[in-house]
């Protein structure tokens, strides 16, 4: 089975480190035992010039597998026509063909890392994003700091431009001054600094810059000189529409490209709610690719970061929906891999887990029914913004409001008997009263029921997505990170490099010694 496949192809090159010691802050050293860091070191194995790194925030295991599955499950139609029914005599002979690919589950080596920081082992993003690009751990809440808030971490792609002369790129979903990206230029005691990130981002010189809205353009006084207006003092280019950013050329150098239809937070909108023609994560990746492309080298991040908005708020089909995405931008890599097949190196990880995700429900015993995911169209954060606030606005009665929910969500108050979709008595009981929290206009403080039920989430819509999510077979147990490892997938010129199971800090040592920077 392609699963057994996967772990396999993890374990093959054994294990090569033992942790660091939490709150150390220094890179693990258990590095030497591996033979082909070795090799790196000693030159032994073909330097790449192209390196792309793609980061699905809160992405790991579950995240990719569950979109593999969703891919199986729609394309696997004579199956489909014979459930729900659980009476294996009565499913016509049909077999389950299993998962489709996603762009990177080919690559030449899988490893597995370790995402515990300086204070948790259910880190955040801040934290985790240090340790892949600098190979330090630090507290959550920290970028490319020590503990004490007073030491500075180099980044790898810091170095790569001054030691090596590469071009960088940094391309996320969500803000580029939020903590992942941030964690490839900036050097603060508190992610929270935006101001201060988008100050480091401008000084970084870094060639290109693409995806979600900044946040804090005038600080959190709004005193400030924006920072977008800063940045063109400094000699980028600030592009806001798609029409601009479909028109920068490769001559072009030090670009910052807004996506032009930003959604919640000045993030880019979902993958799920992005209109046709819109600019998707693989759109930004291949005007990146024109703008960096030279003969010296170019680094690039990637973030996906809505795949970790949409767990945090239990959304899993916008959660597969940008897991997609992620895998759509990959691909554009690995076809600019072909071309240059000797000198590319592509990576993809996570930086933690998100959500506590898993591919099955207590409700549906061993069955999973993830085809009923495409029964939604539109993202959680969506519903919220153009359905939840006008029921509330406007008293709108609960039966009303259910007619879209079955527009957007396909879940149904009633219908043919056997319909998976038609709510049972319970999951009607449960959305009416989270509908009457959700709407009800004085501010109420919700118990600690209600807190393990709806998180900080409006009650409504993250019950709407628990259900469907349970009806398509798949659950969450939290509204924050976990301590899950996070897959490691490496393809191209040094890919052999990353296999193993071992610590996140080794991630940059492991691209470190193999790019030979100091």
């Amino acid at each position: 089975m392609e699963f057994k496949r996967l772990i396999a192809a993890t374990l093959l090159l054994g294990t090569a480190a033992g942790l660091t010691g939490c709150g150390s802050g220094e890179p693990s050293s258990s590095m030497a035992d591996n033979p082909f860091v070795a090799s790196a070191k000693s030159g032994n194995v073909k330097q790449p010039k192209y390196v792309f790194m793609f980061i699905g925030d809160g992405m790991s295991y579950p995240q990719f597998q569950t979109a593999s599955d969703y891919l199986g499950a729609i394309a696997d139609k004579d199956y489909r026509k014979a459930l729900p029914s659980t009476d294996k005599a009565t499913r016509n002979g049909a077999v389950l063909d299993g998962p489709k690919k996603l762009s990177f589950m080919d690559f030449n080596t899988v490893g597995t890392a370790v995402t515990y920081d300086s204070c948790s082992f259910a880190p955040d993003s801040a934290s985790t994003a240090t340790s892949i690009s600098t190979g330090h751990k630090t507290y959550s809440g920290m970028i490319n700091v020590d503990e004490t808030g007073t030491k500075s971490y180099e980044t790898i792609a810091e170095k790569l431009r001054d030691q090596k002369g590469w071009e960088i790129g940094v391309i996320s979903s969500v803000n580029l001054n939020h903590a992942t990206p941030a964690a490839f230029y900036a050097h603060q005691a508190s992610r929270n600094n935006y101001y201060e990130i988008g100050l480091e981002m401008i000084d970084s010189g870094f060639n290109y810059f693409a995806g979600g809205g900044l946040k804090k353009v005038t600080g959190s006084d709004k005193d400030k000189e924006s920072l977008y207006d800063l940045a063109s003092k400094a000699g980028y280019t600030v592009h806001f529409t798609q029409k601009e950013a479909e028109a920068v050329k490769a001559s072009d150098d030090k670009v910052i490209l807004i996506d032009e239809h930003l959604a919640d937070s000045d993030a880019m909108n979902y993958d799920l709610d992005r209109k046709e023609g819109q600019w998707a994560l693989a759109d930004y990746v291949s005007k990146g690719i024109e703008v960096l492309d030279n003969p010296k080298g170019f680094f690039m991040m990637c973030e996906g970061g809505k795949i970790d908005w949409a767990c945090h708020a239990n959304d899993a089909g916008s959660a597969v929906s940008d897991t997609l995405a992620l895998s759509d931008a990959v691909q554009v890599a690995v076809d600019f891999a072909k071309k240059h097949p000797d000198e590319t190196l592509i990576l993809v990880t996570g930086d933690h887990e998100t959500g506590g995700l898993s591919i099955g429900f207590a409700g549906t015993d061993y069955d999973t029914y993830l085809d009923n995911l495409t029964n939604q169209k539109i993202s959680y954060a969506q519903f919220d913004e153009q359905y939840v606030e006008k029921y509330k606005a406007n008293k709108t009665p609960f039966e009303q409001a259910m007619k879209d929910v079955e527009k957007l969500f396909g879940l149904k108050m009633s219908g043919d008997k056997g319909d998976q979709m038609v709510l049972t008595p319970y999951e009607q009981d449960r959305l009416r009263t989270a509908y009457q929290l959700a709407v009800t206009n004085d501010k109420v403080e919700l118990n600690q029921e209600q807190q393990v039920l709806y998180g900080t989430y409006n009650p409504f819509s993250v019950t709407v997505t628990h259900i469907l999510n349970n009806k398509a077979g798949v659950d969450f147990t939290s509204y924050s990170h976990t301590g899950l490892p996070v897959a490691v997938f490496a393809d191209g010129s040094g890919s052999e490099t990353f296999g193993g199971f071992y610590d996140n800090t080794e991630i940059y040592t492991r691209l470190a010694n193999l790019l030979q920077v100091k």
